[in-house]
């Protein structure tokens, strides 16, 4: 993939495991992390619980992959969801992958796509399993993908992470000359640490807005090479 050239995305989505009702928000989130040149979503459409999934299929042009349950209490939708996910990565037509489920069945999917040199992103619940998470690049929950105004009864801040030993921690290891540390690094850090950590998890749409409200932490902007963008530097006080 040429440098700038956007990340050629597979859309990959466990029907049976993902609700319809954040498709838009969904798409619109992958496509800040490039283009879904594949969208594909499994599940056995003869049924009535995906009876929601069908009018989005059309709308968002998602390819339907048909895969009736031969085996009661066996999850055949995840089998064909995993053999195509395979097919894909030897192709080698994409350059990441977003698995949209909350079950940990795909956990050593994720980790054998990243083993290959892609880039994996994960799209589920918030009950979704530890391991899963940890084995994406990154991890987004459904919760955040709702309108701002249910972002704050939609996550329960007690199930997450500590705010301040995560800032603190990264802040300390990405720090340059007086502490200080650009905020570029230090969410690189701590996504590469903790793949949910998302400022949208603690209702504030962008890392620097949460940052700046931390009254432990020191911002301050510094110019960049343009004269026009300016930079945002952190610090522990």
């Amino acid at each position: 993939m040429a440098s700038g050239d956007l990340q050629r995305l597979a859309v990959l989505i466990d029907a049976d495991n993902a609700s319809a009702a954040v498709v838009k928000e969904l798409l619109e989130e992958v496509a800040k992390y490039g283009t879904a040149t594949v969208k594909r979503a499994y599940g056995d459409w003869t049924t009535a619980n995906l009876t929601g999934w069908k009018d989005q299929l059309h709308r968002y042009a998602i390819q339907p992959i048909q895969q009736f349950a031969y085996t009661k209490g066996k999850n055949s939708t995840d089998s064909a969801f995993i053999i195509d996910a395979m097919d894909l990565l030897y192709a080698g037509r994409v350059d990441g992958f977003c698995i949209v489920s909350s079950d940990s069945d795909f956990t050593r999917l994720a980790t054998r796509l990243r083993e290959a040199g892609k880039t994996v992103y994960g799209l589920g619940e918030r009950k979704t399993p530890e391991p899963f998470i940890a084995a994406c690049d990154k991890f987004i929950f459904f919760e955040v993908l709702k309108k701002s105004g249910e972002l704050a009864t939609a996550m329960k801040i007690s199930d997450l992470p500590d705010l301040r030993d995560l800032l603190v921690h990264a802040i300390n290891e990405t720090s340059r000359d007086g502490g200080w540390a650009p905020l570029s690094a230090v969410g690189s850090f701590i996504v590469k640490n903790n793949a949910s950590f998302d400022p949208r998890n603690y209702g504030f749409a962008k890392l620097g807005e949460l940052v700046r409200k931390q009254a432990y932490l020191e911002c301050k902007e510094i110019p960049g090479a343009s004269g026009v963008m300016h930079h945002l530097q952190v610090k522990v006080r």
